[in-house]
């Protein structure tokens, strides 16, 4: 077999990311906090950055549009120096075009800030800090709000609230019938029938006095298939209690093996039905763009709070400055230090707007959600805003990550705005997935007491609405929703 060397030309083209593409993408994705951390180890490994001090003097220059992935952040009519090669002066490069009056002023963290800095008072229409504030429902607000969706009477819910007022963190009740009954003034039976409808609360097994009745309460929830398991709760506790496999198997005449396959469902019973309310965590969301209404307009105004404001040290200018005194290979390391830092802070300004479009495009998009609330969101998808701003869908998808928005309707997740639609009947407008869900969640808060809705009923609600949903969808969003199913809801009332 013969060898031989030949040569030939070929095109192709190939998608080259730049470190400088890389960091504008990876800035682009970040949430707030992580922005914040970003700029932080920036400035830690860049000595060019420094953070301005606020409310300096405005700056009397203002930053063009910044640069698309790839161009150059100087003039238009200078290019960029390759990656890696360092600025020099023969290149008219962007070290000697740069608008340092603006880059070395008090900051430029955010286009336009200096003229359009906002007082945080209760004039500008943003919310309250206290008004951003997210925590768990405790065990006692979770038991009362089951108890105003009740049917009781005003007597039963009275008992009800004294005795959910005494239920610890674990879920257990730490008040006898008898001292409910004296403190009240009422009947130990009426007493006895308000725990009893605290106990077929969720969580199951709440509102039990002791430990075994705890898990008797969840062994019925579970059906014939604790059957075993509840009487050994009920008759034999003693042995229980002690692991008493033996003892338990003589004294119910049954083998050693169905006591231990009876022992394995015991203990997938949950001993403290409370615990997974208790913590005082609170946590507070800071939206990274607030949406308010003034004067009947509809205004959008990103969050800049404890973002810190950029600029160029003056120290490293005076060096540039200062001619030949500076070595070459000090000067070559201060220019790219320098070319770096414009290109990190035209990076979180293009971040800025590029919020800012994808924002305005959504709620142009739901504006009914803005108008009338959750219920009249409308089917959308990334695709739907990229095309709109005629950006990428991957583009739409990093904006919306990790992203919080204000609205006069609470605080939601880019993401909560993207979701399916159902069609309707009569060639009306398709309806969105969670407006589906928030009509489910309305039908059964109006619901009697008495005869809960199936999800078969409550499809054939929707659908004399005209919407057309399958069973198995109404049963898939009911437990989204965190509704319990017809059978139990009735155990309720």
């Amino acid at each position: 077999m013969a060898l031989e060397l030949r040569q030939s030309l070929k095109l192709s083209q190939q998608l080259v990311m730049t470190p400088q593409l890389q960091q504008a993408i990876k800035l682009l994705q970040l949430s707030r906090l992580e922005l914040q951390q970003a700029i932080r180890e920036e400035m830690e490994k860049n000595p060019v950055l420094e953070e301005g001090q606020e409310g300096g003097p405005e700056e009397e220059a203002t930053v063009d549009e910044a640069p698309a992935p790839g161009e150059a952040v100087s003039s238009p009519e200078v290019a960029e120096p390759p990656a890696g090669e360092p600025l020099t002066r023969e290149d008219n490069g962007l070290i000697d075009r740069v608008d340092w009056n603006y880059y070395f002023g008090d900051g430029a963290s955010s286009e336009g800030r200096g003229e359009r800095e906002r007082d945080r008072d209760e004039e500008d229409g943003r919310p309250y800090y206290e008004n951003m504030l997210t925590r768990r429902s405790t065990l006692a607000e979770y038991l009362e709000l089951q108890l105003t969706l009740s049917d009781a009477d005003e007597k039963v819910r009275e008992i009800a609230r004294y005795l959910i007022g005494n239920i610890d963190e674990n879920g257990y009740l730490r008040v006898t019938a008898e001292e409910a009954a004296e403190a009240l003034s009422e009947p130990v039976e009426a007493i006895e029938a308000a725990i009893a409808r605290i106990q077929a609360m969720d969580p199951t097994g709440v509102g039990a006095r002791d430990l075994r009745e705890c898990l008797m309460v969840q062994a019925r929830e579970k059906g014939d298939d604790f059957a075993l398991p509840l009487k050994i709760l009920t008759d034999h506790f003693d042995l229980f209690a002690r692991g008493d496999i033996a003892g338990i198997s003589r004294r119910m005449r049954i083998s050693r093996e169905a006591v231990k396959e009876a022992y394995q469902k015991l203990v997938t019973l949950d001993p403290k039905p409370g615990r997974g309310f208790s913590g005082d965590d609170v946590h507070y969301i800071t939206p990274d763009v607030y949406i308010v209404r003034i004067d009947n307009q509809w205004v959008i105004t990103l969050n800049e709070d404890g973002q810190p404001r950029l600029k160029l040290s003056s120290y490293y200018r005076r060096l540039l400055s200062g001619g030949e005194s500076l070595p070459k290979e000090d000067r070559e390391f201060i220019k790219q230090k320098v070319n770096s830092a414009l290109w990190f802070i035209k990076s979180i300004q293009q971040r800025q707007r590029t919020i800012y479009k994808v924002v305005e495009s959504i709620m142009k998009l739901q504006r009914d959600f803005l108008e009338k609330g959750p219920k009249y969101l409308r089917p959308l998808t990334l695709r739907d805003v990229a095309e709109e701003i005629s950006m990428h869908e991957s583009t739409v998808s990093r904006v919306t990550s990790g992203k919080y928005v204000y609205t006069p309707h609470g605080i939601f997740d880019l993401k909560y705005f993207f979701n399916s639609g159902f069609n309707r009947d009569g060639g009306e407008e398709d309806i969105a997935s969670k407006s589906v869900k928030e009509k489910i969640r309305e039908i059964i808060g109006s619901e009697g007491g008495e005869k809960p809705l199936s999800d078969q009923e409550l499809m054939r609600l929707l659908r004399n609405q005209g919407i057309r949903i399958a069973r198995r969808t109404v049963t898939k969003y009911r437990a989204q929703l965190g509704m319990l199913p017809s059978s139990r809801r009735r155990k309720l009332f």
